[in-house]
């Protein structure tokens, strides 16, 4: 089989793999979330929860790499919107109990 000429020319950069690996962990996390939450067999539930916490600390490290790199920018939020959320969920949170 002959390789793709353009799979073989193309190189990817820092960021690229980078930002591929964080969409990666954030794709395996979630799926382990949905599978330890769903799974009846408490020996298989308990592996996945911790296949699942492996994956979040990877993410965070990939997370942490690109942010110091300043290739994920999170700007702060506004006061105000951290109020008007917090009073939405306690609102909400209120109205469960």
């Amino acid at each position: 089989m002959i390789p793709n000429e353009t799979a073989v020319n193309q190189n990817l950069d820092d960021r690229e793999i980078l930002t591929d690996m964080l969409a990666s962990q954030k794709q395996i996390s979630g799926s382990c979330n949905t599978f330890g939450s769903e799974c009846v067999h408490e020996d298989l539930k308990c592996d996945f929860l911790n296949i699942l916490r492996d994956e979040q600390n990877m993410q965070s490290d990939v997370f942490t790499d690109m942010q110091r790199r300043g290739w994920y920018e999170t700007p702060a939020a506004q006061q105000a919107k951290i109020d008007a959320a917090k009073t939405k969920f306690q609102n909400a949170a209120a109205q469960l109990c």
